[in-house]
């Protein structure tokens, strides 16, 4: 048996060692550390999952990335055509990454009831639009299905269907301006067969998605001409290096635009939050290793008689330092166990009773979102523990200069 090994596990079980003077700075340390990994981990989890919901939110609406005719206009509700018939549709085979690619045009609208209008960018979608994110989106009804006959069910959200007043079934006419100015609006009544909320105002109070045929007709397009493609990726922490190459692999006449680009003050926002996430951990790891380094030197002070007869026995300085370091190392991993712990159950409460609210319109979400991975979880308490360990080396040097002779009278 590893001898330094043994003298620190029968330190840790005396009955003396949990009654000592140094048992109330133990305990402190103890839950500094604790309290630093339960800080630590709901830092990560609350800010990758919000970084991640939103982003998921944008890239619902938008694509990640988007292609488009080559002109000034970066509107949602009037686009240029462009045509379907392009080699990267409807499979990316040239740029690695690419998830799926869809057709989408948007024209703008308003809608009008008998009390009220509203103004609206009526999107229009194919049989091969991705649906997943509305799945979780849907409050009422169903998901439109435009695979087959022209219809007009559409989809609207529950901030347009509560401030129109209008509810599932609901026929709903909409205007839309000719590019003639001359010329009398045209309208379009449409049925609402379902109701979303991504808890993302900004979109929510602007689109309701409908067949992509109605704007083809509307705008009098041939049926092979679109407004945009919506390209998702595989990995978003890749999109630009992906979106560069898509703009490579496209004509001259059209342009690609990914979301981070689109939506560049949303994502200067959220990029704030790895910079809070680092503080805090620079932080409490920092707060929890000067607590160990306060524990271990009350350790050392207390047992200086044990360190004379060590060394008077034959034991070098590194030896004798061992036995504290282990000593420290299980200080450690208490911490780390109770904090991950109560850290990991606190956060668990939340992903699934989600106890605590957001304001929407600050940040795009109603509830504090939570991410847990066993990477950054599994991570994180390894650099604590190694950290942690490797500041308590610098005071357990102050073993080596402890004389045996003096260390024994010691009292």
């Amino acid at each position: 048996m590893n001898f330094e090994f043994f003298i620190a596990r029968r330190i840790i079980a005396s009955k003396d060692y949990k009654s000592s003077i140094s048992a109330p700075i133990i305990k402190i340390a103890i839950t500094a550390i604790a309290i630093g990994i339960i800080m630590m981990l709901i830092s990560i989890a609350t800010g990758v999952g919000l970084q991640k919901k939103i982003r998921e939110k944008v890239s619902a609406f938008n694509g990640d990335i988007i292609i488009t005719n080559f002109d000034t206009n970066f509107s949602n509700d009037s686009q240029n055509p462009i045509s379907k018939n392009q080699p990267f549709y409807p499979n990316f085979k040239n740029v690695d990454g690419i998830k799926h690619v869809q057709v989408t045009a948007s024209k703008g609208g308003v809608i009008r009831t008998e009390t009220d209008f509203e103004g609206v960018v009526v999107k229009g979608v194919g049989d091969d639009y991705d649906w997943s994110a509305f799945k979780d989106f849907l409050v009422e009804g169903k998901l439109p299905d435009f695979s087959g006959d022209l219809n007009e069910d559409i989809l609207i959200s529950e901030y347009l269907a509560n401030r129109l007043q209008l509810k599932l079934g609901d026929k709903v006419t909409t205007f839309f301006l000719n590019d003639e100015v001359s010329k009398t609006p045209r309208s379009r009544g449409f049925v609402i067969v379902g109701i979303y909320n991504s808890g993302f105002q900004q979109f929510d109070e602007q689109f309701i998605i409908t067949d992509i045929r109605h704007i083809q007709r509307l705008n009098k397009w041939e049926d092979d001409q679109i407004g945009a493609f919506e390209v998702f990726v595989n990995d978003f922490d890749q999109i630009i290096p992906i979106g560069n190459a898509v703009y490579n692999e496209t004509e001259s006449t059209l342009d690609t635009q990914t979301i981070r680009d689109k939506y560049a003050s949303i994502f200067e926002w959220l990029d704030l939050f790895d910079f809070n996430i680092v503080m805090i951990i620079g932080i409490m790891i920092l707060v929890a290793g000067i607590n160990m380094i306060t524990a271990l030197l009350v350790l050392i002070l207390e047992r200086t008689q044990m360190i004379g007869i060590l060394k008077a026995l034959g034991s070098s300085d590194w030896s004798v330092r061992k036995v504290f370091l282990y000593n420290a190392m299980y200080l450690i991993g208490v911490g780390l166990f109770w904090g991950n712990l109560i850290g990991i159950g606190l956060l668990l409460i939340q992903k699934y009773g989600k106890f605590f609210p957001l304001n929407p319109d600050t940040y795009y979400v109603n509830e504090a979102p939570v991410y847990l991975s066993w990477d950054y979880i599994l991570l994180l308490n390894f650099g604590t523990f190694l950290l942690c360990l490797l500041m308590l080396l610098i005071p357990s040097f102050i073993i080596s200069k402890i004389s045996p002779v003096k260390a024994i009278r010691f009292e």
